[in-house]
């Protein structure tokens, strides 16, 4: 090994020109994992050192509908301090009625916030602004009502002040998904709003300083209060919905870096194949006297690892250095400020992944170079020896497989890391094969009697060219480019074509059951009114699965949603409109039996349950057990009333609830309908589409450059890739271009060679990826996702541009340099090298 060190280091002062695109390749592919990883850990660690101040407490229990009782309340207390606080949907109105606005109520105690620092813009106490009915809010709300500080607002039946608007709100981003901006008042203050009534959708939060092991007291709670229904959080998550977005998140950007780098793998093959070129005599030299091919072997392999480690090094201080550039530039609209430092593990997995695709794609050309003899090696160039025995495939084989099973261990959600490498890797060898074929048939081809076009035909299935590889490499890139703008394109068209169509004007929410008759009264005076529907709405938890509590079910991610937290509860006589019932029988109209509900298919079979099992649901504290009469296929694209649980009539009726409803009006009555229903109902929450749609296309165009952003970095390695086939067969083209030159072609002449060359080579590689990123989008529009599905021809044809005209540019770029080739110089070298 150490003649093997001394040979590598020595030939090494040379240069490394043949193995730079080598290096750019790997440092790219590295950079980007490294990069994605580092910011996804530091978002983590982020959420994890901020725990306490965004869960709000050590341990935090959540209730709907009802408070803590008296016994409950001694037993938190006996933990350590607690911070009592309910949240709610509330219209928040300006003093003089002119404008209103829905907005996420928070009334807090004295206490609050145990953890973290409340900040009011321009300073101030929290606790000294809600005095005396005084409100704080955030400036948004403050914006859409027109206020400023001083003024005064109402919610509910109460008049309070505007004393501040937040800075800063510790807990915001552990709340979870909420329709409006946050406005606080005291807790003092919430009964005189009245907005709390039987059946209100109130959720209460009692958060406890607890600085021991916080697992046996959440235990001990449980066990003292099995039936409670709480949700329960502790710091170790303070954010459960916001570390699994993140996670998600990283988990497709991870996926989509590791594409990138397979894409970099080719261009790997491409740059070690060029620089053995180079080094023919060489080799050819080292055999004839007496080298082993062992040695050969071992040389060149320790070369292309030390350019591997240099790339991979600075790749992984990239992006290392990476989310401190991201977060000077965007941190203000990051869910939560990270913890910025150095994380081994990302990083460690980023430099093996790009070490082990390195050596996957690396290994076959330096078997053909260590079992080519010295003879062929001095006869000829572009001839290669392709029995490299079975050692080499084997390695090839296992090394791939490891790179596919570090990435499906090191996912959150492991079948689906295992279905993208699957898909990946087989795309990979699509296209290879689709290289293959492109050759033979440029070979088959009639000779086009234009000599401009039969010379760039010629060029893609000569001796040496890199029409496989580029195929390959850039193909991969424009599928997955192709693939995620399809499946884009297709979501935003079904929010444009779909949503506005079925979706109602209005929805309002916590309408009293007092106040229904006169709110019924009231909007069916509407003139024009185009629909109208009511239903009674409860909330509560699933607690037990056929006599199973529900937190020990073990359920697949499809169906456990439902066995997380309340959901939503109503009971109807008739089956509601755009519901299928799949198993069993609809009750009867007149049904007053014992408890029998109806339930989602899909949660059916994920729970694996039939007809006869039962359900318990706490509804206000009272477990409720129904036989489960019948499973529904539900049309959740309608955004009308869809519940996963239905009741039979009978059951729920008496329990306190309130009521929702949809309203679809003409255009020009939603701004009068909406002032309407404000001043008389000021306790019922308004939510108006329009806005909620506003918001989902800015959302869509924000996850469409994301998208598109991370396609784009596989796209770039598909063109390193085409730049590096270029420049590696320099010399031959060089050649080429001067005895064109010497038998009479200008340089224009040579130049419409290479563009047509590099313009059927993209064109036909944007065919083959637009034909697959279809498949894919198709897939994924109508088998995931299923919606409805829509062929779009604009992005389509953008593709195929896309890939044709960056195949003539970056094809130009690399072979540039051909142009200028002497003919003097080649005649006197008389072999093509210069």
């Amino acid at each position: 090994m150490g003649a093997a060190w001394t040979l590598a280091l020595r030939d090494l002062r040379g240069g490394l020109h043949g193995l730079r695109l080598l290096f750019l390749c790997l440092l790219l592919g590295i950079a980007t994992l490294a990069g994605i990883g580092s910011l996804s850990s530091a978002l983590l660690a982020g959420i994890g050192e901020r725990g306490q101040s965004l869960l709000g407490g050590d341990i935090e229990l959540r209730l709907t509908h009802r408070t803590a009782t008296g016994d409950e309340r001694a037993a938190f207390a006996r933990l350590g301090r607690v911070s009592e606080s309910a949240r709610m949907n509330a219209m928040v109105t300006r003093r003089d009625g002119e404008k209103a606005a829905l907005g996420e109520l928070k009334a807090v105690d004295g206490g609050y916030p145990l953890y973290g620092t409340f900040d009011l813009q321009g300073g101030g106490d929290l606790q000294q602004a809600l005095a005396d009915h005084g409100v704080v809010m955030d400036p948004l709300l403050a914006e859409r009502l027109g206020v400023t500080t001083g003024d005064g607002v109402r919610i509910g039946a109460q008049a309070f002040t505007l004393r501040g608007l937040i800075a800063l709100e510790p807990d915001r981003a552990g709340q979870g998904f909420e329709l409006g901006p946050s406005v606080i008042i005291s807790q003092r203050d919430l009964a005189a709003t009245g907005l709390v009534s039987p059946g209100s959708l109130v959720r209460y939060h009692y958060r406890i300083v607890y600085p021991g092991d916080t697992q046996p007291a959440i235990d001990g709670l449980n066990a003292a209060f099995p039936d409670a229904g709480w949700q329960v959080n502790d710091r170790r998550n303070g954010a459960p919905g916001l570390s699994s977005f993140i996670e998600d998140l990283t988990q497709f950007m991870t996926l989509v870096g590791l594409t990138a780098l397979m894409v970099a793998g080719v261009g790997v093959g491409n740059g070690v194949s060029a620089y053995l070129e180079t080094k023919v005599r060489t080799i050819a030299t080292l055999k004839s006297l007496g080298a082993d091919s062992r040695l050969i072997f071992q040389v060149y392999l320790l070369q292309v690892l030390l350019v591997a480690a240099a790339a991979i090094a600075l790749g992984l201080a990239i992006g290392t250095v990476a989310p401190f550039g991201i977060v000077a530039v965007i941190g203000d609209v990051l869910p939560v400020p990270p913890r910025m430092g150095v994380y081994p593990l990302p990083l460690a997995v980023a430099a093996l992944q790009g070490l082990m695709i390195a050596l996957v794609f690396a290994l076959w050309p330096l078997a053909q170079a260590r079992v080519t003899p010295a003879a062929r090696l001095f006869r000829a160039r572009v001839e290669a020896d392709r029995r490299v025995g079975r050692t080499i495939p084997a390695q090839i084989v296992l090394l791939a497989l490891a790179v596919v099973a570090l990435a499906v261990l090191t996912a959150a959600d492991r079948e689906l890391a295992l279905g993208f490498a699957g898909a990946a890797f087989g795309v990979l060898l699509l296209l290879r094969g689709v290289g293959w074929l492109a050759i033979r048939l440029a070979r088959a081809a009639p000779r086009p009697a234009n000599p401009t076009l039969r010379m760039a035909v010629a060029n893609l299935h000569r001796p040496g060219a890199a029409t496989a590889q580029v195929v390959m490499a850039l193909g991969l890139g424009l599928t997955l480019f192709a693939t995620l703008a399809v499946v884009e394109a297709n979501m935003r068209a079904q929010v444009d074509r779909t949503l506005p169509r079925t979706a109602p004007d209005f929805f309002f929410i916590d309408i009293p059951k007092t106040d229904i008759d006169r709110f019924k009264a009231e909007i069916q005076a509407t003139p024009d009114l185009k629909s109208f529907e009511v239903v009674p709405s409860l909330r509560g938890p699933i607690t037990r699965v056929n006599g199973v509590p529900s937190r020990d079910v073990k359920a697949p991610p499809e169906a456990a949603w439902a066995l997380r937290g309340d959901r939503g509860l109503t009971y109807t006589a008739t089956l509601p409109e755009g519901n299928t019932v799949v198993s069993g029988a609809w009750w009867p109209a007149d049904y007053s039996g014992p408890p029998e509900i109806s339930l989602d298919d899909r949660v059916a079979k994920g729970l694996g349950l039939k007809i006869g099992d039962t359900l318990t649901v706490s509804v206000l504290g009272v477990e409720v057990t129904a036989r489960i009469a019948n499973t529904r296929m539900i049309d959740w694209e309608s955004l009308g009333f869809n519940f996963v649980m239905l009741f039979a009539p009978g059951t729920l009726e008496s329990a306190p609830h309130t009521y929702m409803a949809t309203v679809d009006v003409p255009p020009a009555q939603e701004p009068a309908v909406f002032a309407r229903i404000a001043r008389a109902f000021p306790s019922v929450a308004t939510v108006r589409m329009s806005s909620v749609f506003s918001q989902l296309g800015a959302l869509l165009t924000q996850i469409g450059t994301a998208v598109r952003g991370m396609a784009s970095v596989t796209l770039l390695s598909g063109m390193l890739v085409l730049i590096g086939a270029v420049v590696a067969g320099r010399q031959a083209r060089s050649y080429d271009s001067v005895i064109l030159k010497v038998l009479g072609a200008t340089r224009r002449q040579v130049l419409a060679v290479m563009v047509c060359e590099y313009a059927l080579l993209g064109l036909a590689t944007a065919l083959v990826a637009m034909t697959l990123g279809l498949a894919g989008g198709w897939f994924v529009t109508t088998q995931i996702l299923e919606f409805e599905w829509q062929l779009p021809l604009g992005l389509l044809a953008a593709t195929v541009a896309l890939g044709t005209v960056a195949t003539i540019g970056f094809g130009l770029a690399g072979a540039w340099s051909v142009l200028s080739a002497r003919p003097n110089a080649a005649l006197r070298s008389g072999s093509g090298s210069f």
